[in-house]
């Protein structure tokens, strides 16, 4: 069986501010623009800061993958709980990547492991940026 995953990401109204930030870490454009609730049918009723919460946002990164999104929905009942069930894993190529992508997702975040060489022969760190989000940056030379 062959098939990809895409992370999808739910955010409580930031959702733009964060893929904004994403996009200056990895590069790239967004694919189909920021659609908004607003231009969904039947979102007419939505309370008005409501309207302009992220529907869907998705940026391609490199090997046919792609980071998505949305905002919550509080008039809908939706509820965004932060917490440490989700890490993203990124796999550079060299170590220097490694470092600017961690060094980038850490500004404004909380380091919990600084980028360093591991028992296990990985150059690895974890961290959760300033959106709640927990990324691990893993380089591992054999690869």
């Amino acid at each position: 069986m062959a098939f990809k995953l895409n992370p999808y990401l739910n955010f409580d109204g930031n959702a733009e501010e964060a893929f904004n930030f994403y996009k200056s870490v990895f590069g790239g454009e967004f694919a189909g623009g920021i659609m908004k609730m607003s231009s969904a049918p039947g979102t007419e009723n939505l309370p008005d800061d409501e309207k302009g919460r992220v529907m869907h946002v998705s940026l391609p990164l490199d090997n046919n993958q792609t980071l998505m999104a949305s905002d919550i929905v509080p008039s809908m009942g939706h509820k965004l709980t932060q917490g440490n069930n989700v890490y993203l894993s990124l796999h550079p190529d060299n170590k220097e990547e490694a470092d600017k992508l961690f060094n980038a997702l850490a500004d404004g975040g909380k380091v919990e492991m600084p980028m360093e060489d591991q028992f296990w022969g990985d150059y690895f760190g974890s961290l959760v940026d300033k959106f709640g989000i927990g990324w691990m940056v893993n380089y591992n030379p054999a690869f």
